[in-house]
């Protein structure tokens, strides 16, 4: 028997609170993000506005703020295309508290051939090696708050990703936007599964999602002919972004899901995700490893 409901496309359990729990959202001052953080923040949760631009992000922490009554809303610089800023946010975070409860990585960008201050195809470069290295350099204060949890978001699109490892970074041959970030958030799903895996005992849960068709700010780095054919057809055939976050938070604040690990969520529904090759995953994982410097630290 769980402790929630499923109703009009919404996660329902108002006593499932997170008061005095730590959160960090990546980006969310618009869209999906935003709208996670008004629903922890309801919740009683001290968020961590994990964002690029100061500014965009202060007017939603504000408007947040102001509709919620919660003080605990809070700014922390972090460009997940720069590993310098990934870096640095940690640096600041581990200064300012000693635990992590909830983990959001909400970020993403829809991008044509781009490249990160570091050199990385930038679908590629932020939704997933930007993440892993963030993820990665809290775990510390997630093992220390656990029982805890990362919530991770992909989409549906990893279907029709196909991973090359000779050219994983598109050096040689760039796929095109669509399939760069279907790439990309398989490789979300990849890390899920295999993080889940080095986490066991730890007490820190970890697992993905899609949010389902929702009317984002994601394709804002798409060709502007795409963008004024893409956007109507957003806005009638997709969901709200409140609807979009209903996974995310039952992921992040269910209690029948504080053991659950590992797993793929489709609109609150579990759901078998298309990963092809199993071996991909520690492959994955070492390979990014390797790409981020993250042994170096």
């Amino acid at each position: 028997m769980t402790s929630y409901e499923i109703k009009n496309k919404k996660y329902v359990n108002d006593n499932a609170r997170i008061d005095g729990k730590i959160v960090i959202i990546t980006g969310c001052n618009t869209g999906i993000g935003k709208a996670t953080a008004l629903e922890l923040a309801k919740r009683g949760g001290k968020i961590y506005f994990a964002c690029r631009n100061e500014e965009a992000t202060m007017e939603a922490l504000n408007e947040i703020k102001e509709s919620t009554k919660n003080e605990q809303l809070y700014f922390l610089k972090l460009d997940l295309a720069s590993f310098d800023s990934i870096r640095e946010f940690s640096r600041k975070f581990h200064e300012l508290e000693t635990r992590l409860d909830i983990l959001i990585n909400n970020a993403g960008v829809l991008s044509p051939l781009k490249r990160t201050a570091d050199g990385f195809e930038l679908n590629f470069g932020v939704n997933h090696l930007g993440h892993f290295l963030l993820t990665n350099l809290l775990l510390d204060l997630l093992k220390t708050s656990a029982p805890s949890r990362i919530v991770v978001v992909s989409s549906s699109l990893h279907r029709i990703a196909s991973l090359d490892k000779e050219d994983i970074n598109s050096e040689k041959n760039f796929a095109g936007t669509w399939k760069g970030y279907a790439n990309s958030k398989l490789c979300n799903i990849l890390f899920v599964r295999e993080l889940s895996k080095r986490l066991q005992g730890t007490g820190v849960v970890v697992n993905a999602l899609c949010p389902g068709p929702v009317d984002t700010e994601a394709t804002r780095d798409l060709n502007p002919v795409l963008k004024f054919f893409f956007k109507p057809m957003q806005r009638l055939f997709y969901n709200s972004p409140e609807i979009g976050t209903q996974t995310s938070i039952m992921l992040a604040v269910e209690p029948t899901f504080a053991d659950v690990t590992g797993k793929y969520y489709v609109q609150m529904k579990e759901t078998e995700p298309s990963i092809g090759r199993q071996n991909y995953e520690e492959w994955l994982w070492d390979k990014s490893v390797e790409l981020t410097k993250l042994n170096e630290q």
